[in-house]
């Protein structure tokens, strides 16, 4: 109880704290999981970042951009809470960035809210998280936003009936919910639904029992990393071909990495996503070019989440004339928009959170490779659930 009196206490002495020299640098508290399962997709979200500082310099408005990396090793939101508090405390950030997972998220929030501290959220993606901080933008995408887009386009495309396989965490709730009401509010059926383990699910039970019901079409919300191969093996052993049922999802399960490890019992999945690497426009391809050239590998929705999450910074920052002042950041950033190697993307006049295109694709083989091809597009999607909380 008295290191918490004491860490509000600090941050209570931050926030009385008068302006700072306008010579002193800008300093930017970024948490990411640098080690641990997220240690890959938390270094994509710092390429991003590093990209975009190589690009447009470490200066903005005649003051010096100095990032102080945390890491927070995976989910683990007590430390987190006291990384972001130290951060402030110690060594006197002007503004919170990253958050790898949604719980890391959450922690960091409550902390922006209660030192009145811009923060930009870059990869966690619950929707919720926008309400717990009024000094919160997000710049990389929301679960609802993405499958809730989906659940529409699948009703109006003329699918009945679906079975879901989701996971049992935060996310994979958020998923479940969007995609079902989505679903169901364009007339289609849910006619089963599982929830699986984070951690090491196996998965042919769960397969045989969506295959035993015979549904049309299977939606699915996993975690990336190793789990979309199992599933695509699992589903391969069971029959469950992507051509005969029609498997819907999101961009984690599908991403060049996943892919590389599901060969060809990929080819058919539907997902709903915000960004792949194939994107075709200028700003991705000059993106992808020198993110190759610096990183030699491929960028992924992480790496772009790093990326427009400095230009979001970076763009604020030259708004306000290096004003670093919560409420001012936050008021800069509402209603910004710009042209991502995503797409058109903007920022919430209401909520906060971000504003962007969801492309239906269809894994395919283009030239021996499997890509995602765009189908459709939705342009200015929302999430849903914030922006009905806010």
């Amino acid at each position: 109880m008295r290191k918490a009196i004491v860490a509000v206490a600090g941050l209570a002495t931050v926030l009385a704290t008068t302006a700072v020299n306008a010579a002193d640098p800008i300093k930017i508290g970024l948490i990411l999981a640098f080690s641990g399962q997220f240690a890959d997709p938390s270094a994509q979200v710092d390429n991003g970042v590093r990209l975009y500082m190589k690009q447009h310099g470490d200066t903005v408005v005649g003051r010096k951009i100095e990032i102080i990396r945390k890491d927070s090793g995976g989910i683990n939101p007590p430390l987190v809470k006291r990384l972001s508090q130290e951060l402030i405390v110690r060594d006197k950030v002007d503004l919170l960035a990253g958050y790898t997972t949604s719980p890391n998220g959450f922690a960091g929030a409550d902390v922006s809210q209660q030192a009145k501290k811009f923060m930009v959220i870059m990869l966690a993606a619950t929707s919720a998280i926008i309400t717990h901080s009024n000094y919160l933008a997000r710049a990389s995408f929301t679960i609802p936003q993405q499958t809730g887009t989906l659940g529409t386009w699948a009703a109006q495309s003329g699918i009945k009936r679906v079975y879901m396989m989701t996971t049992d965490y935060a996310p994979g709730k958020d998923a479940e919910a969007a995609f079902s009401a989505a679903f169901k509010a364009g007339g289609g059926e849910i006619v089963g639904s599982v929830r699986m383990p984070v951690a090491n699910p196996d998965f042919s039970a769960y397969v045989q029992r969506a295959k035993d019901l015979n549904p049309e079409s299977i939606f699915v919300f996993i975690p990336g990393g190793t789990q979309p191969a199992a599933l695509a093996k699992a589903m391969a052993e069971r029959g469950v071909d992507p051509k005969k049922f029609k498997i819907l999802t999101t961009g984690e399960m599908v991403d060049e990495q996943p892919l590389k490890g599901m060969g060809d019992a990929a080819i058919g999945i539907i997902s709903g996503w915000h960004y792949d690497v194939s994107h075709d426009s200028k700003a991705n391809k000059d993106f992808v070019k020198a993110y190759q050239d610096t990183f030699q590998r491929a960028p992924d929705f992480f790496a772009v989440g790093g990326y427009d999450g400095m230009h979001l910074i970076y763009e604020v920052l030259k708004k306000t004339k290096g004003n670093t002042d919560g409420q001012a950041m936050i008021d800069a950033a509402k209603g910004m928009s710009w042209e991502s190697p995503r797409g058109p993307m903007s920022i919430d006049p209401k909520t906060g959170d971000v504003v962007q295109t969801v492309y239906i694709r269809r894994v395919e083989k283009v030239g021996g490779v499997l890509k995602n091809v765009e189908i459709a597009k939705i342009p200015a999607v929302k999430d849903p659930l914030s922006a009905a909380a806010k």
